[in-house]
């Protein structure tokens, strides 16, 4: 294991009968850092947090939680990490602050440090005033901000996140956003699955792509970009009258220019920061007046348009979830 790595995948493959649901993965993610695991349902995702978890057994290969092997010393895996699934697990008929001395219990921790412990997460979860109502009258947002607190009970060094904010409203995702960025400024590391491209966009320092069980890309978000096509340049000219004008001017210094009327936009392949800044003097020079120019790069659903030739959310596989089914549990 990389010595800064706190959690490696190596060579992972799931079988489920004939069909493998994961198959040859790998991945290192360093300590203090956010991984993203990026794809459709049916990718994989799941069952591949499930075996660095310790919640099932791989058919092959192996992988490391905070220095320890996932088959060999499961009970220290777990001892290491947290884990909030796709939905909020708490018990609805608990309260949040008894939903939180409940774990920290059956951890075995100090009645006197899950106190504290209790107090610290109601308040940094923003649920400092609900902390004595009923989980069942939380919202959804709310439920998953308690399902988090409650993964972080005994501290661990390594959360893992499987789609922590899929039905939450917007609102709501921005703010988990905010918990989580806060938790690896304080140095947990994160591996985070999500089929929310922005998110993984946000979030991840790096980000492993996986479809139909196998890693397809991996890399920075801005890497990933680059891997699927060159920036565009976009102008936004002040008078739809000039359009004609300005798109010939462009086309004097790019071989391709799409006009939007509608938008008073013009859009051209670019060659990076020092082209635009040219072609910006160019038009300063000019008595166009522009109200917009700058550079739009490939968002990550282009890169995965780019690399599967489907969308994220577009799949014709069977989920994980339909995968585990099948599953006796480690």
């Amino acid at each position: 294991m990389s010595r800064d790595a706190a959690i490696e995948a190596e060579n992972l493959v799931k079988k489920f009968g004939d069909k493998a649901a994961v198959d040859d993965v790998s991945f290192s993610v360093p300590t203090g850092t956010v991984l993203g695991l990026l794809g459709p349902n049916g990718a994989g995702k799941t069952t591949t947090v499930r075996m660095m978890a310790t919640l099932t057994k791989p058919t092959s290969g192996t992988g490391r939680v905070a220095g320890h092997d996932i088959i060999t010393d499961p009970r220290q895996v777990r001892r290491n990490m947290g884990l909030t699934g796709q939905a909020a697990t708490v018990d609805e008929l608990l309260t949040g602050r008894e939903n939180l001395r409940l774990i920290g219990s059956l951890y075995g921790l100090s009645s006197d440090y899950i106190k504290r412990a209790t107090d610290d997460l109601l308040e940094r979860f923003s649920l400092s005033d609900s902390g004595n109502k009923i989980a069942k009258t939380y919202s959804g947002g709310m439920r998953r901000r308690l399902d988090l607190a409650v993964s972080l009970i005994a501290t661990p060094p390594v959360l893992f996140l499987d789609e922590p904010t899929t039905g939450l409203d917007p609102r709501s995702r921005l703010e988990l956003w905010d918990v989580l960025r806060e938790l690896v400024n304080d140095g947990t590391t994160l591996l985070l699955t999500t089929q929310y491209l922005e998110e993984a966009d946000q979030l991840a320092d790096n980000i492993v792509v996986i479809d139909r069980g196998k890693v397809i890309a991996e890399g920075t978000p801005l890497q990933l970009k680059d891997q699927s096509g060159a920036a565009s340049l976009v102008l936004t000219v002040s008078h739809a009258d000039d359009l004609p004008l300005a798109e010939k001017m462009l086309r004097a210094h790019v071989a391709e220019v799409h006009v939007d009327p509608g938008a008073r936009q013009l859009t051209a392949s670019a060659e990076g920061l020092q082209h635009m800044t040219r072609i910006a003097g160019l038009f300063a020079d000019s008595e166009i007046e522009l109200d917009d120019i700058g550079l739009k790069r490939p968002s990550l659903d282009d890169v995965f348009l780019h690399l599967t030739g489907h969308r994220a959310e577009d799949t014709t596989e069977p989920t994980d979830e339909t995968r585990m089914t099948e599953e006796v549990p480690a």
